[in-house]
């Protein structure tokens, strides 16, 4: 994973944060969710990515 996709998941993940805290305080359900469900997407693919990483790793692991 890129130092830019690691960037853009952190980007995304507070960005959702931010939304979700504004509707909780302003009581606006849809922005609340739009925000949990950022959180939850950026999450998935950082989750993804570390998958991907993990199984690089013990592929050349095994390749030494």
């Amino acid at each position: 994973m890129s130092f830019t996709d690691k960037a853009k998941n952190k980007v995304e993940q507070m960005s959702g944060a931010a939304k979700e805290r504004i509707g909780d305080m302003t009581d606006n359900e849809r922005m609340r969710a739009e925000g949990a469900t950022e959180q939850s997407e950026a999450r998935a693919r950082q989750a993804g990515e570390n998958m991907k990483s993990a199984g690089r790793n013990a592929k050349d692991a095994f390749n030494r």
